[in-house]
């Protein structure tokens, strides 16, 4: 007798691999900055990356328009373009708050054309992530308080999102966070720049790569918060070519840029770790599995995640309770604490993440309460 087998379900959707082979060494031990930039060009251009050559702001903020044109399926005239562009994409009184903002949080405009047509016009599609279109440009000079010239940026429908920074291998690591800084300081966030919308910086020197979130807040911008790339058992993936394979393939990206970064209520940009990612990815895949082969109420159908005191468990938890409400079978989340001091805690910081995303359960009466709510409510608190 044969027994036949089919899938219950399956995911080649994570980002944070389980499995990566390093890449060969290049054999040439030594790496001139220009060499390395030349490399990391090539290798992004081989997994799709669109390199383009933009020098100056008018010619990168005439890659936007078309950039916008093919995402949302308009053109703008001139007239149109220029209303769009003062009011809202590139508004002058805006800072790099303002820009997170939209990314995050007011990522589509409505906007009346000429011939009263109302629109809207979206800034990335963040339910079809690979419709965002990738470029990158190289070498990119702007004046602020000083001139400086920006090693390799990428472009996501052609805005800037995130800047790469490289040293030659066998400089400092630390060289290229403090260049960063200091382009902060004098160039990036000067008038009419685009660059105020970077939301991630790599930093590199060819053996040592790291992330960061683009955040104007002092304690979130020291080198501390500077985070190397992971497989999900943690093992770190330094070298520039690795990190380049993994985390800067299109799907990891857009990814990390969209669905694994908050704005939260402090205006503070947080990004997450790959351990963090990691984790919810796989609370993610845990749901969809047990809902699939229906498999409730056992222990199989649920999991343990283990982190340690400080490791970010609450911002890991908001973001897989976030994410399970955009499964189409599930309408509430639950987040259960055994303790009131918790309670209280995680009530805070849920609510630091997102003010309206969470409600608080006294009794059996306020839990019936909120099971009846038809609002859409990212997670419910049971105690």
């Amino acid at each position: 007798m044969t027994h036949q087998t089919h899938t219950i379900a399956e995911s080649n959707n994570f980002i944070v691999l389980d499995k990566y082979i390093k890449a060969e060494p290049t054999g040439d031990s030594y790496q001139s900055e220009s060499d390395l930039e030349r490399e990391l060009i090539q290798d992004l251009r081989n997994q799709g990356y669109e390199f383009i050559s933009v020098k100056s702001q008018s010619a990168m903020l005439a890659n936007v328009r078309e950039q916008l044109q093919n995402l949302n399926g308009v053109v703008f005239n001139d007239s149109e373009w220029r209303r769009f562009t003062e009011q809202y994409l590139d508004n002058p009184s805006d800072g790099i708050l303002d820009k997170t903002r939209k990314i995050h949080i007011d990522y589509i405009c409505d906007f009346i054309f000429d011939d009263e047509r109302l629109e809207n016009i979206y800034l990335i599609d963040k339910k079809n992530l690979m419709r965002n279109k990738v470029q990158i440009i190289q070498q990119f000079e702007q004046t602020g308080s000083h001139a400086n010239r920006y090693d390799v940026t990428i472009l996501v429908n052609g805005l800037p999102l995130v800047q790469i920074e490289l040293k030659k291998r066998g400089v400092a690591i630390r060289e290229a966070f403090n260049q960063i800084h200091r382009y902060s300081k004098e160039s990036f966030n000067s008038e009419n720049s685009l660059f105020k919308y970077l939301q991630l910086f790599v930093i590199s020197n060819g053996t040592d790569t790291r992330y960061f979130a683009n955040t104007t807040k002092r304690d979130k911008n020291s080198f501390d918060f500077t985070m190397n790339w992971a497989k999900s058992d943690n093992t770190l993936i330094k070298d520039l070519k690795d990190f380049t394979a993994t985390f800067f393939q299109k799907h990891t990206l857009l990814n990390v840029l969209v669905n694994y970064s908050v704005f939260d209520s402090s205006q503070t940009l947080l990004v997450m770790r790959p351990y963090q990612i990691a984790a919810t990815e796989r609370i993610l895949w845990k749901i969809n599995s047990s809902y699939k082969a229906k498999n409730w109420s056992t222990p199989e159908s649920g999991g343990f995640i283990w982190h340690t005191t400080g490791s970010g468990k609450t911002l890991t938890s908001f973001k897989a309770a976030r994410l399970a409400t955009e499964l189409d079978f599930i309408d509430k989340v639950f987040f259960v604490v055994d303790r009131k001091d918790l309670d209280y805690q995680t009530m805070k910081e849920y609510q630091r993440f997102s003010p309206d995303s969470v409600n608080g359960s006294e009794n059996t009466a306020g839990l019936k309460r909120n099971l009846d709510k038809d609002d859409g409510d990212a997670a419910n608190l049971l105690i």
